[in-house]
């Protein structure tokens, strides 16, 4: 079997996640990692058993594919230098800070027939794609993601950090055109917005309203989804999803009062967990294997991007009055 030489780029959290599951698969030859902080990557070297690279060229020549996982504000220089040299590259979200340069860079690997993954890993959480054979013209859609902050996530605010993967999974599930968007947030650890609420009209009557967070010392991730005839839940870290069915609803008339009586029984749905991280490593093999197509579509990846700046946007505008 012939195996896929695969290289790391940012050896921090990700990266680290990604040399984990990688280092393991029998598919794959691990040619090597890079990273700016000399001393973690001599540490990871050694415990993983791979050639570690000062110079990131060098390993970029040595492989079929390449892993990103550096700050956002690197993302461009890199994968533009790889896609250059006719790699396939897993790009970790968000693509770029930078509208123009994110579609310079999907432009470039269309030209070159080379595939470009954004690692919109949520997208390969089995949850997630079960809610997608169940839902049926959705009227409005609420998320939440917040958590602690994290110090080693510098360089972007929550709604590049998280938020981007909730639009990415709405866009998923709707299927339809953006029309209007507000948003309000404000910074508490940073310079950037580590609260925001940002709200999304959809073409078709649907509203979403998006919560993400990173000063919370709880760690929460659900979606809630109202339909005409259930209610839908959805924990993306338990991966559990519960529909929520009316049945019977009638006002109950007594000597003393009236009274509303609403009945309603809840399915639990049966999801095949697995690890997203995994999941989403393994399909990028298989389309650069051409065994597969790539599972999101590079022009959501734009339009996810766009709608992340646009809100951001309107944050720092309303923070500057």
């Amino acid at each position: 079997m012939m195996k896929v030489k695969v290289g790391i780029i940012g050896i921090g959290r990700m990266g680290q996640y990604h040399l984990n599951i990688l280092n393991n698969l029998p598919e794959v030859q691990v040619v090597g990692i890079s990273d700016i902080n000399q001393d973690r990557m001599a540490e990871l070297s050694y415990k993983f058993d791979v050639p570690g690279f000062d110079n990131y060229k060098k390993l970029i020549k040595k492989c079929d594919a390449i892993f990103i996982a550096t700050p956002t504000s690197t993302h461009y220089e890199y994968a533009k230098e790889c896609l250059d040299l006719e790699k396939h590259i897993l790009l970790e979200k968000p693509m770029t800070t930078d509208i123009d340069q994110a579609k310079e860079i999907v432009q470039l690997s269309k030209k070159k027939s080379l595939i470009l993954q954004i690692g919109h890993v949520e997208r390969f959480n089995g949850a997630v794609q079960q809610l997608k054979k169940i839902i049926m013209n959705p009227l409005y859609i609420e998320s939440k993601r917040i958590g602690p902050y994290d110090p080693r996530v510098s360089d972007v605010g929550v709604i590049l950090d998280l938020m981007i993967h909730d639009i990415d999974i709405l866009l998923n599930l709707i299927e339809d055109n953006v029309v209007e968007i507000s948003a309000m947030g404000s910074s508490v650890f940073s310079t950037f917005e580590d609260i925001a609420s940002v709200q999304l009209s959809f073409e078709n009557g649907c509203n979403a309203h998006i919560l993400a967070g990173r000063a919370s010392q709880k760690r929460t991730r659900e979606l809630s989804i109202m339909q005409k005839d259930s209610f839908i839940y959805l924990d993306y870290g338990t991966q559990d999803i519960e529909i929520h069915r009316m049945a019977k609803n009638a006002y109950l008339l007594t000597p003393e009062e009236i009274r509303y009586s609403q009945e309603s029984f809840v399915e639990h749905l049966s999801v095949q967990k697995d690890n997203p991280l995994k999941l989403e490593i393994l399909h990028f093999l298989e389309c650069i294997k051409g065994k597969e197509k790539p599972y999101v579509a590079n022009e959501i990846d734009i339009k996810s991007l766009t709608i992340s700046l646009k809100a951001m946007k309107l944050i720092s505008e309303k923070r500057k009055k």
